[in-house]
């Protein structure tokens, strides 16, 4: 069982005052398989961190924002992985690393809270259920168990409510104000001058903004802490963490080529942490929805739908590109816009929770994806 006394005794109390406002969360399950679940909130778009240079569409579609050659580091001779991203090739050499473009789950339309309710509920709508799908499943793992899990953060995501009891911590302290929050702010006061001028100088000043995020939003540092704790034999088998700042309406270039490397070096942090239980590791890497395969006239893109799965750790079956790939001519877009969903997140999510984390294939089915009968478990992801 941990409790918060172990987790202060584990990790000291400093280290979990900082993690309460970074957003990660912890649950135990009877295996020794590990699970990590990365929460990219705002909606990434994945054709900006799976580059597929050479679809014809591509250039015509982002005259501007596509990466050019000095930012593409190539996979397979279609696809590239942005460089930002450069820290993981090492994994993709190994066979440790798989991405599924125009991936996301069965939501269709393009808001933020409707998108992030359904892909935690698990359901095939939003508010489909008032429990995450991740708590279900921990229900079905422990058998009866009831261990209990650990949060910490200033609430718990919807991805782990529910019957799975889990423990929450916080320090009480305020959530920061992100660069998304700052942006849609802007945009609902740009029609009132003084409010506007006033928020304009605060965000452009070499002063930091109270309460602005730093450099990293914690979220190294909840890598570190998820990893000591995953590592440890009494510890949680799964964690969950969020990192913000997707919502690349404007200034995408700039604003991703620091995000994709703080994912990156996240994601390494948690292989040096879990040294030898890597090996029995899965790191799956999503978003709500993915984003126009057009540029927009702000130097970014706006809400999509086929985005971008990737998936990290020892027990993958990487070093490939995995799924469908529909293209980007016109009659191939969805909605003559967005990329095509092709590739099913509840399909990835079963085969971990199957394959990897060892739950019932009929309680999957029955229980922890209701509405998801048609979808087969994604297929050759694991190793075995």
């Amino acid at each position: 069982m941990l409790n918060r006394r172990l987790f202060l005794q584990m990790s000291g109390a400093s280290l979990a005052a900082t993690l309460a406002a970074s957003g990660v969360a912890f649950a135990g399950a009877p295996t020794d398989s590990r699970f990590v679940f990365i929460f990219l909130r705002g909606g990434l778009d994945g054709l900006h961190a799976l580059i597929p240079y050479a679809d014809s569409d591509f250039q015509r579609l982002r005259p501007r924002l596509a990466p050019g050659a000095e930012d593409r580091l190539d996979l397979d001779g279609y696809f590239a992985l942005h460089a930002s991203l450069g820290g993981l090739m090492p994994l993709w050499q190994a066979g440790e690393l798989a991405l599924i473009p125009a991936a996301t789950t069965r939501y269709r339309n393009r808001s933020h809270f409707d998108g992030q309710n359904l892909l935690e509920n698990g359901t095939a709508r939003p508010f489909g259920a008032r429990d995450g799908w991740l708590s279900r499943a921990i229900l079905g793992l422990n058998a009866g168990d009831r261990r209990l899990g650990l949060t910490l953060g200033p609430s718990l995501p919807l991805i782990l409510q529910g019957g799975a009891p889990v423990q929450a911590w916080t320090n009480g302290q305020l959530p920061d104000l992100d660069e998304d929050f700052l942006t849609r702010l802007a945009i609902v006061y740009r029609d009132d001058p003084l409010f506007a001028q006033a928020l304009g100088n605060a965000t452009n000043s070499p002063e930091p903004m109270m309460g602005a995020n730093p450099p990293d939003n914690g979220f190294l540092l909840s890598a570190t802490a998820a990893a000591d704790l995953l590592s440890r034999p009494e510890g949680p088998r799964i964690a969950v963490m969020d990192l913000n700042g997707w919502d690349t309406h404007a200034n995408q270039t700039g604003r991703l080529r620091g995000l994709l490397d703080l994912l990156a070096r996240g994601i390494l942090t948690l292989r040096e942490g879990l040294g030898a239980e890597w090996s029995r590791t899965v790191v799956m890497v999503a978003s709500e929805f993915g984003r126009t395969a057009a540029e927009n006239g702000g130097g970014g893109t706006d809400h999509g739908t086929g985005g971008l799965a990737l998936l990290a750790g020892g027990a993958v079956r990487g070093g490939r590109i995995l799924g469908d790939w529909p293209g980007l001519s016109p009659t191939a877009l969805n909605d003559e816009r967005d990329v095509r969903a092709v590739n099913a997140y509840e399909a990835i999510f079963k085969s971990v929770l199957i394959g990897h984390l060892g739950l019932d294939p009929g309680y999957a089915e029955r229980v922890v994806f209701p509405d998801s009968g048609l979808l087969e478990p994604f297929t050759g992801l694991l190793r075995v």
